[in-house]
């Protein structure tokens, strides 16, 4: 990869970074706010009609997305094809939702839950227009257009969402939120990103496109699928308070993984695609991914499941306290996801839609038999959640299998590069939960776990200097001297 590339791909991803993160922190404030506001019970609602709404996204993509990004050439004709393919889809989508709305309400007890739903899938439409111009971005790694759009529209839906929570209105206060956040979300981007669609379309593209796209397409269903299975069992084998404080331990460190391990895998896909061709640069940038991704996220996740009681007592206050078991173990779920993207971006790099059906098929079969085991053998939805973390265990080595021969990079070395991270992780987890016995309120006790848990792994990393940590303060230093120079220049 050129110098220049480099620093493309350096710059692309502070941006990406920043994007993610500014979300996530103000995605963090609004929820903390409407989790003051609105009840356990509300956000079960919401997380069942969003478990929905993401199975009918993932047709509205159709695959055609990562296949824009992939592919070598791309011109208007492809994109305003797929734009129409997407939309028409969106549509479909809605009216079959719209359709067995009434349905879904009777199965699962909800009153309202037909009304949210109709309303709620309108969020299709703008998504449509999102799957093209996210390829745009990621393509002309524009991604600083992508993050001031991006943190604007969450600025926005997280003040409808407030406003209408004060008011009382409810679950009708998140589905406002998820509304505007699209909508808005379209409508900058549109400002910022230099693409209109055409009234071009060609079939014969659209057919090249869903050549590699529809392998993603079956692959996108199945993990959306699986991964809303569990709301969607819990919600109705249980009730939708359990489901709200399930979603709600899961988000925290969700939001932290993809502002994290979500930046730096949306910049690799186009990275590594450009270098298909070069399998032992390919192995090279993927083995970076993984280390630098699992260095940030691995303590991060031991940080989050060590400070979990005093935070939620803190941020949520005592009535969400039922959420801290599982965002413990959704903490350990997600440490793993950097293997998880890293592996599969890079096949999808490869263009081996293939490999990856195969292995969502692979890991969906065991998936849902570990689900149905934890149901109907185990009591409650503790066992469901421990059921995803020995899946995702599992997955991390059967997503590695395939790259030992596409590229050279097993599962066995990707493990050997995280070692330490791991191993650091443990430690300062083991040093901050410590800290969790002294008699201390929720505020003060997480500001000494906090700083703690910063100088452990800090102290560890400048101590053992694993190569993640090497690469950052070298990127650190090369952006530092570029800004520099540029500065000079003006």
């Amino acid at each position: 990869m050129s110098e220049k590339r480099s620093a493309s791909a350096a710059s692309s991803f502070l941006f990406k970074l920043t994007e993610s993160f500014g979300n996530q922190i103000i995605s963090f404030v609004v929820g903390i706010l409407l989790a003051r506001l609105l009840s356990p019970d509300d956000y079960g609602v919401l997380t069942l009609l969003m478990a929905f709404i993401a199975i009918s996204q993932a047709f509205v993509q159709s695959g055609l997305n990562t296949a824009l990004i992939q592919s070598r050439q791309v011109d208007e004709l492809d994109r305003s094809s797929v734009f129409y393919v997407s939309l028409g889809m969106a549509a479909a989508m809605y009216v079959l939702l719209f359709l067995i709305a009434p349905a879904l309400g009777a199965y699962y007890e909800m009153a309202g839950l037909a009304q949210y739903l109709r309303v709620l899938a309108l969020a299709l439409f703008p998504g449509a227009m999102l799957s093209v111009q996210n390829a745009v971005v990621a393509r002309e790694m524009a991604f600083r257009k992508l993050m001031i759009s991006s943190l604007l529209a969450t600025v926005l839906s997280g003040a409808t969402g407030i406003i209408m929570a004060m008011n009382g209105f409810g679950v009708w206060a998140l589905v406002g939120q998820q509304l505007c956040n699209q909508f808005s979300l379209m409508v900058l981007l549109l400002l910022q990103v230099k693409w209109r669609p055409h009234f071009l379309f060609s079939g014969k593209r659209v057919g090249r496109l869903i050549a590699f796209g529809w392998k993603l397409l079956l692959s996108s269903l199945l993990d959306t699928g699986y991964q809303q299975l569990r709301s969607l069992v819990i919600g109705k084998k249980f009730n939708a308070d359990a489901l709200g404080s399930f979603n709600r331990g899961k988000q925290f460190p969700e939001l932290v993984m993809n502002a994290v391990n979500g930046s730096i895998q949306s910049v690799m896909l186009p990275v590594l695609s450009e270098k298909q061709q070069d399998v032992p640069r390919m192995k090279q940038m993927m083995r970076l991914s993984v280390m630098v991704s699992s260095f940030l996220v691995l303590p991060l996740m031991a940080g989050l499941a060590a400070v979990a009681t005093p935070l939620v007592r803190l941020l949520l206050t005592d009535k969400w306290l039922p959420c801290v078991p599982f965002m413990q173990i959704c903490c350990i779920d997600f440490a793993f996801y950097p293997i998880h993207t890293a592996n599969l971006q890079a096949i999808n790099a490869l263009g081996r839609s293939d490999v990856f059906l195969k292995l969502e098929l692979i890991k969906k079969s065991y998936g849902v038999a570990i689900l149905c085991v934890a149901v109907f053998c185990f009591e409650g939805v503790l066992p469901i959640v421990w059921g995803g973390v020995v899946s995702t265990l599992i997955s991390a080595f059967v997503n590695a299998t395939p790259n030992k021969r596409l590229i050279g990079y097993g599962y066995f070395e990707q493990l050997k590069d995280i070692l330490l991270p791991i191993v650091m992780s443990l430690v300062m987890f083991a040093g901050v939960y410590g800290l969790s016995f002294l008699p201390l309120a929720p505020l003060p006790m997480l500001l000494v776990q906090v700083p703690a848990g910063v100088v452990i792994y800090g102290g560890l990393s400048y101590v053992c200097k694993p190569e993640s940590f090497r690469y950052l303060l070298e990127m650190g230093r090369t952006l530092s001297r570029k800004l520099a120079e540029k500065k000079e220049n003006l």
